[in-house]
């Protein structure tokens, strides 16, 4: 009987229990520690988590969208390009530099490929995979003499995965620095697709480099090759520091030669791997890299005497039969000591001189009266000393075709107060300007242009290496009447008959120049040496100017010889520049 009272309760029972007594134990009933989840099993989930799930979503969509948008519209040329190149290889095909040749057509500078630059070339054509393409290498002339006109180039550069970050010659110095837009011609481009594996497909596209044009400069490798060996031949022997000389065309200002002493190898400097010599080079007390015709600033000493006659001849305080007395000297009161006077020393006393021969003596004491005045004779003064200075080049560029030139310093009472505080100006600074001393600087190439306009009748010509392809250079005419110019010629001619330059008087070619003895530092210790003049005297073709540099006092040789040399030289090999036309 229990048995069946007990399944009637259990059915009983199961029919009466209400659904809601099944989630009794979800709430929670006042008997229970809610803190201790009593009294529920689960928590139904709020409308605010459904709603912070559903803004999460929003938002990734969001993001997402405006990246696409991003990558797709406002960088999607960007990156196109990106993976295009990706997949295009771009190799520069460089360009042949041009190549420099003398008047000759003898080559200067050109270029050239060793067996493992070649054999690389090699490889690269034949390759599935981008190698690098070699570029050719600068060679230049193995004579001497030629270091600073030509200059050196930077080759071009690649990172160490064999992309190039400079991808063209770079000239540095000389020709090459000035021509360098011109020589460089143009860099073509190879552009090689490839796979994802690396491997070359077909369809190469090719723009095939444009080559830099032939320049001909007016050098003559062998006039310029002998000029430097003779500069630094007499340097060796009479124990000059260093030197430089030119000879260029009277009428158009191209230059035959132009050279200095020391000088560098343009090849060692281009390729930059024998870092022994280029060490040698920088640590040369003689500065090596500095091009000493163009750059160079040197105390003129006699060279200017010339053009201050010009210049007196011009004012009109002298004519040039008018004799001048030099004992060996001159005295001035001292404006400071009245019982003193300040003495101004000849090289020699050479009596009664006029013009053409104190040009052709180098009478100091002539020039400084005719300078800066004495007694009864008047002086031109300081300010006409500058002013026929400029006439004729000195203190401005002469326009030659490399870089670096320098113009130079001709003293002057604002000069002198700026350089030694405030100094005045004084009759002794006008005597030592006059003849080319003092703080008076000038280059080589102004000495020779300087000559050439004496020679040409007063035309300031532009010194200049090019010749082909033509270019016009300028000349500048100088407003001096043709007798004065004329004195000073026969004057200079007179110098080489019997005078300072007899060393070049020679059978077979007539000379007319100009010599210079400049003293320098403090103690006077060394002199510079110059020679400059033109030739032939007769219809003068070409003018020079040589200054050897830093040199012993009690030398006696220096800047005659070296054109006696040159004169005696070109008379065997190179007759043709001699002969008058």
């Amino acid at each position: 009987m229990s048995k069946r009272i007990s399944k009637h309760y259990l059915k009983q029972l199961s029919q009466d229990i209400d659904p809601d007594e099944i989630f009794l134990d979800s709430k929670n009933l006042p008997s229970f520690d809610k803190d201790q989840f009593e009294g529920r099993i689960e928590q139904p989930i709020g409308k605010g988590s459904l709603f912070g799930v559903l803004g999460v979503f929003l938002l990734i969509i969001i993001v997402f969208l405006g990246k696409v948008a991003d990558l797709q519209i406002y960088h999607g040329e960007e990156f196109f390009k990106k993976s295009e190149n990706n997949r295009l290889n771009h190799t520069p095909l460089f360009a042949m530099r041009g190549v420099i040749y003398d008047r000759k057509n003898v080559p200067l500078a050109w270029n050239s490929f060793d067996d493992n630059i070649a054999k690389t070339a090699l490889i690269a054509s034949e390759s599935t995979t981008t190698v690098a393409m070699p570029f050719p290498h600068r060679s230049y002339i193995k004579a001497e003499g030629f270091g600073h006109a030509l200059g050196y180039v930077s080759y071009p550069k690649r990172d160490t995965k064999g992309f190039y970050y400079q991808e063209v010659f770079v000239g540095k110095d000389g020709i090459e620095q000035s021509y360098n837009e011109l020589l460089s011609g143009k860099n073509g481009l190879q552009i090689v697709e490839t796979d994802a594996l690396g491997n070359t497909q077909s369809g190469n596209i090719i723009d095939p480099p444009q080559n830099g044009p032939a320049l001909t400069l007016g050098i003559d490798a062998r006039v310029q090759e002998k000029l430097y060996a003779t500069i630094r031949d007499l340097a060796h022997d009479r124990g000059y520091m260093a030197g430089a000389g030119a000879i260029m065309d009277v009428q158009t200002g191209e230059l035959l030669a132009l050279t200095s002493y020391p000088e560098y190898e343009s090849e060692v400097l281009s390729e930059s791997k024998d870092k022994t010599i280029i060490q040698g080079y920088q640590l040369d007390k003689r500065a090596v890299f500095l091009d000493r015709a163009v750059s160079g600033l040197y105390t003129p000493g006699s060279i200017v005497k010339p053009f201050m006659a010009i210049g007196a001849l011009n004012e009109g305080v002298i004519t040039p039969e008018k004799k001048i007395l030099s004992t060996g000297s001159i005295s001035i009161q001292n404006p400071y000591y009245p019982s003193i006077k300040s003495v101004f020393n000849d090289w020699k006393a050479h009596g009664w001189v006029d013009m053409r021969r104190a040009i052709a003596i180098s009478s100091d004491v002539y020039f400084y009266e005719i300078g800066g005045g004495f007694e009864e004779q008047r002086g031109i003064g300081i300010a006409n000393i500058e002013k026929y200075a400029r006439m004729f080049g000195f203190g401005s560029l002469t326009g030659v075709d490399i870089t670096d030139e320098k113009i130079g310093t001709i003293p002057n009472p604002e000069w002198k107060a700026k350089m030694f505080k405030g100094e005045p100006w004084r009759l002794g600074d006008t005597y030592h300007t006059v003849i080319g001393q003092y703080g008076f600087q000038v280059t080589l190439l102004q000495a020779l242009r300087s000559a050439a306009s004496l020679a040409n009748g007063g035309a300031l010509v532009t010194p200049h290496f090019l010749r082909e392809p033509a270019k016009d250079f300028p000349k500048t005419q100088i407003q001096i009447p043709e007798e004065y110019l004329q004195v000073v010629r026969e004057g200079m001619r007179d110098a080489v008959d019997n005078g300072t330059e007899t060393g070049l008087n020679v059978p077979y070619v007539s000379v007319a120049g100009k010599t210079g003895t400049a003293e320098i530092d403090a103690g006077k210790k060394y002199i510079n040496s110059w020679a400059m003049g033109f030739f032939p005297y007769e219809k003068p073709r070409y003018a020079f100017a040589v200054v050897m540099e830093r040199g012993p006092h009690a030398n006696t040789i220096g800047g005659v010889f070296v054109m006696r040399q040159m004169f005696d030289w070109m008379h065997q090999n190179t007759p043709e520049y001699l002969r008058a036309e």
